[in-house]
Formats: C-alpha cells, sequence, structure tokens
C-alpha cells in the first residue's frame, strides 16, 4: 500500500463517518416574528394596542413635590404642637411628595365606545392645615394610598368611583392650587350616570350617586344630581342642581365662563341651597352644601403671558362672610414639568353649635400662606 492509497482510504473513512453523524444532527426551529406595539391614535396621543387584543391602552400621572408655609388652620399645619427643644409653638413646612399613576383604555364596540380610567395617588409628607386633630399633623410619613377614579363607561352610561357630576360636570373654581378655601362640592362618590350630547352646542348629565364619608346615603335613596352646558366659541355657561337625599335638601350651581380673549380667560360661578333640615341636626354642610351658610360665589381667571407662563387668580365669598383669595404663577420649564408659586389668604372662623348663622368678628381668623409646587406630567 502506497501513501496516495492511504490517504485515499482515510478521507472515504472520514465522509463516510461524518454523513452518518449529519443524519442525527438536531434540526433548530425558526425564530416566530416578534410581535411589535402597535400605535393606537384613535383615542388621542399615548395609546397602544394591548398585544393580542382590540383594547387600546394608555399609561400616565405626574409627580408632584408640594412645600407649603403659612399660619395654622391655613395651609402647613405646622405650628399646633410644641417645639422639641424649648417647647415654644414651632414653625416648620408643610411637604407632600405625590405619585399618581392613571390607566386609560378604549375598545370600540357594536353598542359604542368602551373606555375605562383609574386614578391611584401614592403620598408621603405631613398634613395641611391641623387635619389630624390629635397633634401630630406636623410629623411626616406615608400617607394612605387613595384611589381616586375607578370607572368603566360603555357609550354615554358611566359607572363605578368619580368625582361628583356636581363638580367635574360644571368644573373646578378656577386654576389655582388652593381652589376650595371656600368649598364647593365634595368629590368622592360612587355614582352611576348618564351623559348626553342635545347637539348645538348642548351637553347634559344625570347621575345616581352614593356620596362618601358622613354624606353616604343612609337608606335605598340616591342622592340625584343634573347638569346642563352651553358650549361656543366665545365661552359656556353650565348649570348643575342636586338633591340629598339624607337630608333632603336641594342645592345647584351657575357658572359663566367668558373667552375674553386668546391671552385671557375669566369665569364667576355662584352656588345656593337650602338648610331647612340640615341645621336640625347639627351639621350645617352637605355632600353638594359644603359652604357656610345658603349662597356662596367665585371668581377669578387666568391670563397667559407666552406659551410657558401664566397669572391665574381666584376670590371667593360666601354667607357666613368667609373670604378666601388665592393667586398664582405657573411657569413650565419644559414640556411636561410646571413650577407654580402662589400665595393665599382666609379669613374664616368656627359657627356657634347653637346658632348656625351667628357669626362675630372674634370669630375670625386671618390666615396667610403659600406653597411651592413642582410638578412632572407623563
Amino acid at each position: 500500500m502506497n501513501i496516495k492509497s492511504l490517504l485515499l482510504g482515510s478521507a472515504a473513512a472520514l465522509i463516510a463517518v461524518s454523513g452518518a453523524r449529519a443524519a442525527d444532527a438536531v434540526v433548530v426551529a425558526e425564530p416566530e416574528p416578534a410581535e411589535y406595539v402597535k400605535i393606537c391614535d384613535v383615542y388621542g396621543a399615548g395609546y397602544f394596542y394591548i398585544p393580542g387584543t382590540e383594547t387600546c391602552l394608555r399609561i400616565g400621572g405626574y409627580l408632584r413635590y408640594d412645600m407649603g408655609v403659612g399660619d395654622s388652620g391655613s395651609l402647613d399645619g405646622a405650628n399646633n404642637v410644641a417645639d422639641h427643644m424649648d417647647g415654644d409653638r414651632h414653625d416648620t413646612y408643610y411637604k407632600n411628595m405625590r405619585f399618581t399613576l392613571r390607566t386609560y383604555t378604549g375598545q370600540e364596540t357594536e353598542l359604542g365606545t368602551l373606555k375605562t380610567f383609574t386614578e391611584t395617588r401614592f403620598q408621603f409628607g405631613n398634613s395641611s392645615g391641623d387635619y389630624t386633630g390629635d397633634g401630630t399633623g406636623w410629623q411626616a410619613g406615608n400617607k394612605a394610598t387613595t384611589l381616586n377614579f375607578a370607572w368603566i363607561q360603555l357609550g354615554d352610561l358611566r359607572v363605578g368611583k368619580d368625582e361628583t357630576v356636581y363638580d367635574q360636570f360644571i368644573g373646578y373654581a378656577g386654576n389655582v392650587i388652593q381652589d376650595t378655601l371656600i368649598p364647593y362640592g365634595v368629590k368622592d362618590t360612587n355614582l352611576i350616570s348618564y351623559y348626553f350630547d342635545a347637539g348645538s352646542g348642548f351637553t347634559g348629565v344625570v347621575s345616581l350617586e352614593e356620596g362618601t364619608g358622613v354624606n353616604t346615603i343612609d337608606s335605598y335613596v340616591p342622592h340625584v344630581v343634573g347638569g346642563l352646558k352651553y358650549k361656543g366659541d366665545w365661552g359656556a355657561i353650565t348649570g348643575v342642581v342636586a338633591y340629598d337625599s339624607n337630608y333632603e335638601e336641594v342645592s345647584g350651581k351657575v357658572r359663566l365662563d367668558v373667552n375674553v380673549s386668546k391671552e385671557l380667560t375669566l369665569f364667576v360661578m355662584g352656588g345656593y341651597g337650602t338648610n331647612d333640615n340640615i341645621n336640625d341636626f347639627g351639621t350645617g354642610r352637605t355632600q353638594y352644601k359644603p359652604w357656610g351658610g345658603n349662597w356662596a360665589i367665585w371668581g377669578g381667571g387666568t391670563y397667559k403671558f407666552n406659551d410657558k407662563t401664566s397669572f391665574n387668580a381666584q376670590v371667593s365669598y360666601d354667607d357666613w362672610k368667609n373670604l378666601g383669595v388665592a393667586a398664582n404663577v405657573a411657569y413650565t420649564i419644559v414640556p411636561g414639568y410646571t413650577i407654580t408659586a402662589e400665595v393665599d389668604y382666609l379669613n374664616a372662623g368656627k359657627f356657634d353649635d347653637f346658632d348656625f348663622n351667628n357669626w362675630t368678628k372674634a370669630d375670625k381668623k386671618s390666615s396667610v400662606g403659600g406653597i411651592v409646587r413642582f410638578q412632572r406630567n407623563f
């Protein structure tokens, strides 16, 4: 056997072995194409399709840092306990950090658009005003997680946890932080509400509501709220009326919004409520008439200096001669990040438990405070 024959024989043997091993080789499956998230622009910016469904989802929220200073009972709530060292009444900041998570969904069905909305808040800080009542309001710590919204809406019918139609349909009392120096409604409630569009600028709503806290219904009869709005290029006029089933009282609010110019918008809102049965039970206020006495009024507006800077103001007054004034400047540093600096004044007092309309100058206390807010929306 020569060298040439040896090499040829070795090569043949190697080819045979390789062929045998190739027959036993594992076949690797082809990777499936990735299912990328698809944008859903039917309901606005930020929505995307949940993979494998026809439901559009949006996730958003904000981070907010508040720092307040002022008199006890007004904004910071820090003057109600003794200083650690010398025992004097101490001053410190009211601070609060909030993380708010929001979810939105939308889907088209044969019965109309199916929508949901949730908002959950997580907070750390101390309390504003003498909220705790036990002298611990100045102590910072984690606060209770709150579910502020959780509703389902199919077509025009909404059910779940929402803000009362009495407030959200007519609108908040201006673009100030402390817009409830004179309160205009208690927002939280479970409800069943129906919205309708009558055309030509007219919209309306009817709502059956449970109330919240001490204002929760105490029988099978719900609170009933209705509203009607006309909106045009010049502004809007809105009215709401509410029946409180606990006390069998009626209250309502009317609001006028005017677009004076591209830069200036103004509003005025008045409220009136009966209290024939409320005073008999020693409260004086309800879910729908939280102000003092029968009537209250709020007014103010917004002036936009440019796309980044605006001035906001509100003045409020009620039948018990409580007066609130709030004004701020809001500046958007970059899109989604705004700093607001506000000054607030409140002149109010406590009512006489035996005479709800008996107010004297001595009952009143003037409080001045301020707050700076940093907020990042996403």
